[in-house]
C-alpha cells in the first residue's frame, strides 16, 4: 500500500493563487468585452471582484518564494 500523501507546498499554493487570480481577472474583463452593447463600464460588483482577484494574485506572489514548506 502506498503511503504517499500529497500536501500543498507554499510554492504550489502560491502558483495556484496566481493562476486563479489571473483567470478571474481575465474573466471579469471578458464580461465587458462580450457585453459590448451595455453602457456603464465596470460596475461596483465587478470592481469588488477585481480587488479580490488582484489581492489573490498578490498573495500568491508572496507565497511563491517561501519554497517547499508545507502550507
Amino acid at each position: 500500500m502506498l503511503n504517499n500523501q500529497f500536501t500543498f507546498t507554499k510554492k504550489t499554493l502560491g502558483i495556484l493563487c496566481v493562476a486563479i487570480g489571473t483567470l478571474g481577472t481575465i474573466a471579469i474583463f471578458a464580461v465587458d468585452i462580450i457585453d459590448v452593447g451595455r453602457e456603464g463600464g465596470i460596475g461596483p460588483i465587478q470592481a469588488i471582484g477585481l480587488v479580490i482577484m488582484i489581492s489573490l494574485i498578490l498573495l500568491g506572489i508572496t507565497l511563491i518564494p517561501l519554497g517547499d514548506d508545507p502550507a
